[in-house]
């Protein structure tokens, strides 16, 4: 399989990542709905602004896509009027090169949903660090910041990890990822057996 990016791939990232840009619109008033219960039970749902790096890793299965997805998602949110205005491209930045570093340490061959759960992590971390630089984590005391980390995580691991991949495995299915996805020698043995 070739690493490199095709304008097939780019177009394909850039059309999954515009409709995550419009779920992560409408997420975030269910995000602040859930803050109102305070304990950041909020942070449960953090990991959906995550999942456009997954999916279109697990779709296109090749280096940059989880990056370019998370980008042109932040920035389609941004367009679309997202709350957080301009911050929204540096999360998308940091939380696409989270999951692209997990990605990268296994040679982007490795599509299981323990990577997927492993590249939430990375982008959770990425988006704390992110926080960290804006100020207001660090105020949170002990057992309040360590709530927050581990919500956060465990939406992660469940939206960007668990739910992405079976959303994914849903479209196999289909079909629909055959026609991104390039031929591989088990196409060709089945056309072998077809001719004979």
């Amino acid at each position: 399989m070739k690493n490199k990016l095709t304008l097939t791939d780019i177009l394909v990232t850039i059309v999954i990542a515009i409709v995550f840009s419009v779920i992560y619109k409408i997420w975030g008033p269910l995000y602040n709905t859930l803050s109102v219960f305070g304990l950041h039970i909020d942070q449960l749902v953090y990991g959906m602004w995550f999942m456009a790096a997954t999916v279109a890793f697990l779709i296109i299965r090749k280096p940059g896509v989880a990056l370019l997805a998370e980008l042109a998602a932040a920035q389609g949110e941004f367009l679309f009027g997202g709350q957080w205005g301009i911050s929204l491209l540096l999360y998308g930045l940091v939380q696409g090169l989270g999951c692209e570093l997990i990605f990268a340490i296994f040679r982007y061959k490795n599509h299981r949903i323990f990577v997927m759960c492993l590249a939430a992590i990375g982008a959770t971390i990425g988006s704390l660090w992110l926080d960290t630089y804006y100020g207001y984590i660090q105020e949170l005391v002990w057992w309040n910041l360590t709530l927050l980390i581990v919500f956060r995580t465990l939406g992660a691991i469940v939206i960007t990890g668990f739910f992405a991949f079976y959303l994914v495995k849903a479209l196999e299915k289909t079909g629909v990822t055959n026609l991104v996805r390039p031929v591989n020698q088990k196409h060709y043995q089945a056309l072998d057996e077809e001719v004979r």
